[in-house]
C-alpha cells in the first residue's frame, strides 16, 4: 500500500470519527442500495480520489461549498427536500414549473469523472425534465396541454405516484420569430480552460450554423470589464459571426454584472417587436468585480427583464462552477440553464432542442393541484423545492413563474398516501382544544383523486390564462404503464439514491436500473441507454465508498 493512499485513509479515518453519527444513520440502508450491483470493485489503490469525493459529499448540504480530494470553490443553493402534507389540513400544492436540465448534466460530469455529486446538485426535477417524453401537442391553439397517470410508487407498493405532464406547442422552425441574439460571453482568466472558452466558442458556432437571414446577432465580452465586439450582424453573415468568436481569449477579472446590463442594453436597441429577443450567457458563473453576489445578481436581472428580454444561460467548467449564481439568474430572469460538459450536450441544447430553449411559447407557468382528502392522505411533490409558491401566488399575476419553449415538455412526480394506509411519513399533530378539525365530506366528487390547475400568459401579455383539468381515483397497473412514466420514476429513484433521501423507502441500484431498462422507449438519441451506464457507475462507486468505510471503522474500533 503507497505512502500517499496510507495519509488518505488517515484523514478519512479522522473525518469518519468526527462525522460518525451522520454516516453511520444511513449505513444499513445504503448496504442495501448497492449489494445488489453485481460487479467487481475496482483496485482500491485507484479509488482514493473517489472515496474522499463522495466522503465530502456526505457533508455538501451543511456546507454548501464542494471541496473533493482536489481544492475547488463550487457553490449550490441549498435544498430541503419536500416533505409529505396532510391532504385534509393542507390540500393545495403550488410551484412554478422548472424546464432546466443543468443538474443533470452537472451530475453526469461527477460520475464521468469517478465522483459522487454533492447533495445539493441534485436538483430531482431537472433530472426528469433532462428527457423527452412523448405527450400529445396541445389543442384548439392552446400553447400548453396537461396529461397525467397514476400507478403505483414502485419503491412502495402501499403508495401511488402520479405524474402529471406537461407539453408546449412545437412551432416549425420556419415559423420561428425572427431573433434579435445577444451572445454575452465571459472571457476572464478562470475561462482559460479546455472545457470552458474553447467549448464556449464551438458550442455557439454551432449555434451560428443554424441562424436565418432575418436573424441578428450581437456579441459582448467580460473580463475586469465590459465591452462589445461585434455590432448587430445578420444571421447571414455566418462567417463574420464566427471571426469574432474565434478571436476571444480568456484573461482578468470577471464583471458579470457588467456584461449584463451591457447586453440588455443592446437588446433593448435592437429590440424586435413581436420577434424573439434573447441574451445567451456562456460562464461558469465566477463573478468577482462589480455587482458579484447572488443577491446582487437577482436585484440586476429582476429589473432587467422588465424589458422583455428573455435570458438563457450556459453553464461551463469545474472547480470554480457557480451554479448557484448562474440558477439564481434564470430563475429570476425570464430565463432557463443548462450545463454544457461537452459539445453532445451543447448540440442537445442549442439544436436538437433549438425551440425549446430559444424560443418561449408561455411564460410565468404556474400549477396548482388540490387533493381530494377523501382519497388522499398524504401527498409528496418529488423535487421542486426552489420553485415553491405560497398558495396565494397562483392567482397573483405578479409572481414569476418558470417559461416553457417550443415544443418543450415539463414532467411533475407526487407520491400519495392513500386515505387507509398507515406511514410514518405523516406526521402526528395533538387535537385542537378549541375545535375540531373537519372530516371530509361527500361533494359529489368522490370518484376524483385531485384537480390540477395551470396559469400562463403569452410571451408578450401580462394578464395569465387558466387551464383545469380534475383526475379520477382510477390507478392502473405498473406493468401497463408507459415507458415515459417507467423512466421517470426511475429517474427520480437515482435521485433520491444520489441524495440520500429519506423518502427513498425500498429504492436501491438495481431496481433503478430495472425500471428505467422497462422504459427505455424508443431513445433515438440514446440519452436514456447513457442513463443506465450512469446508474451503474454510481452504483460502483456507492460500493466502493462503503467498502472503504467498513475498513476505517472496523480499524479505529480496534
Amino acid at each position: 500500500m503507497n505512502n500517499r493512499y496510507i495519509l488518505m485513509l488517515c484523514a478519512l479515518t479522522t473525518l469518519t470519527l468526527s462525522c460518525n453519527k451522520n454516516i453511520q444513520k444511513s449505513e444499513d440502508e445504503n448496504k442495501e442500495q448497492v449489494s445488489e450491483v453485481i460487479a467487481d470493485a475496482p483496485d482500491q489503490t485507484n479509488i482514493a480520489g473517489r472515496i474522499a469525493a463522495a466522503e465530502a459529499r456526505q457533508l455538501s448540504s451543511k456546507t454548501r461549498h464542494y471541496s473533493p480530494a482536489d481544492f475547488n470553490t463550487e457553490s449550490y443553493n441549498a435544498i430541503t427536500e419536500n416533505r409529505f402534507h396532510e391532504a385534509r389540513q393542507n390540500p393545495l400544492s403550488t410551484f412554478g414549473i422548472d424546464v432546466d436540465a443543468a443538474s443533470y448534466s452537472n451530475i453526469r460530469r461527477f460520475i464521468n469523472g469517478g465522483q459522487l455529486p454533492p447533495v445539493d446538485a441534485v436538483r430531482i426535477e431537472e433530472m426528469i425534465n433532462y428527457f423527452d417524453y412523448e405527450y400529445p401537442q396541445p389543442q384548439n391553439n392552446a400553447p400548453v396541454a396537461i396529461m397525467t397517470e397514476v400507478s403505483t410508487a414502485p419503491w412502495n407498493q402501499k403508495h401511488q405516484l402520479v405524474k402529471i405532464g406537461l407539453q408546449a406547442k412545437t412551432i416549425t422552425y420556419d415559423k420561428l420569430p425572427a431573433s434579435n441574439f445577444v451572445f454575452l460571453i465571459d472571457v476572464s482568466g478562470s475561462m482559460n480552460s479546455a472545457n470552458k472558452l474553447p467549448l464556449v466558442k464551438s458550442s455557439i458556432r454551432l449555434l451560428v450554423d443554424q441562424l436565418r437571414d432575418k436573424d441578428r446577432v450581437s456579441i459582448v465580452v467580460y473580463a475586469g470589464a465590459a465591452g462589445e465586439i461585434l455590432k448587430p450582424t445578420s444571421g447571414e453573415s455566418k462567417q463574420t459571426i464566427k471571426d469574432a468568436l474565434n478571436r476571444l481569449e480568456a484573461g482578468g477579472s470577471t464583471a458579470g454584472g457588467a456584461g449584463i446590463a451591457l447586453a440588455y442594453k443592446l437588446a433593448r436597441e435592437n429590440f424586435i417587436k413581436d420577434g424573439n429577443n434573447r441574451v445567451i450567457l456562456a460562464t461558469d458563473g465566477d463573478f468577482n468585480v462589480g455587482a458579484s453576489s447572488d443577491a446582487e445578481m437577482q436585484r440586476l436581472i429582476e429589473n432587467e427583464k422588465k424589458s422583455g428580454v428573455y435570458l438563457t444561460v450556459l453553464g461551463y467548467g469545474m472547480g470554480n462552477y457557480k451554479d448557484s449564481k448562474m440558477e439564481t439568474l434564470a430563475d429570476k430572469g425570464n430565463g432557463n440553464f443548462a450545463y454544457i460538459d461537452n459539445i453532445s450536450e451543447a448540440r442537445k441544447t442549442l439544436i436538437t432542442e433549438f425551440g425549446g430553449t430559444l424560443f418561449t411559447v408561455a411564460k410565468d407557468v404556474k400549477l396548482q393541484v388540490e387533493f381530494n382528502p377523501a382519497k388522499v392522505s398524504a401527498y409528496r411533490l418529488i423535487g421542486y423545492e426552489n420553485r415553491m409558491l405560497n398558495k396565494e401566488d397562483f392567482n397573483n399575476d405578479q409572481k414569476d413563474a418558470g417559461d416553457m419553449g417550443s415544443g418543450h415538455t415539463v414532467t411533475a412526480l407526487y407520491e400519495i398516501i392513500p386515505i387507509g394506509v398507515k406511514s410514518s411519513f405523516i406526521e402526528s399533530v395533538d387535537d385542537l382544544k378549541y375545535q375540531k378539525m373537519p372530516e371530509p365530506k361527500p361533494t359529489g366528487q368522490a370518484a376524483e383523486l385531485l384537480t390540477i390547475k395551470l396559469r400562463y400568459k403569452a410571451p408578450d401579455k401580462d394578464q395569465s390564462l387558466l387551464i383545469s383539468k380534475s383526475i379520477p381515483t382510477k390507478s392502473i397497473a405498473w406493468e401497463n404503464t408507459s415507458p415515459d412514466f417507467r423512466f421517470s420514476a426511475a429517474v427520480a429513484g437515482y435521485g433520491m439514491l444520489l441524495r440520500n433521501s429519506e423518502f427513498k423507502q425500498n429504492t436501491n441500484y438495481k431496481s433503478v436500473l430495472n425500471w428505467a431498462e422497462s422504459g427505455l422507449g424508443k431513445d433515438k438519441e440514446g440519452y436514456r441507454a447513457e442513463f443506465l451506464t450512469l446508474v451503474r457507475s454510481s452504483g460502483l462507486m456507492a460500493k466502493d465508498l462503503l467498502s472503504i468505510k467498513d475498513k476505517l471503522i472496523m480499524d479505529s474500533s480496534r
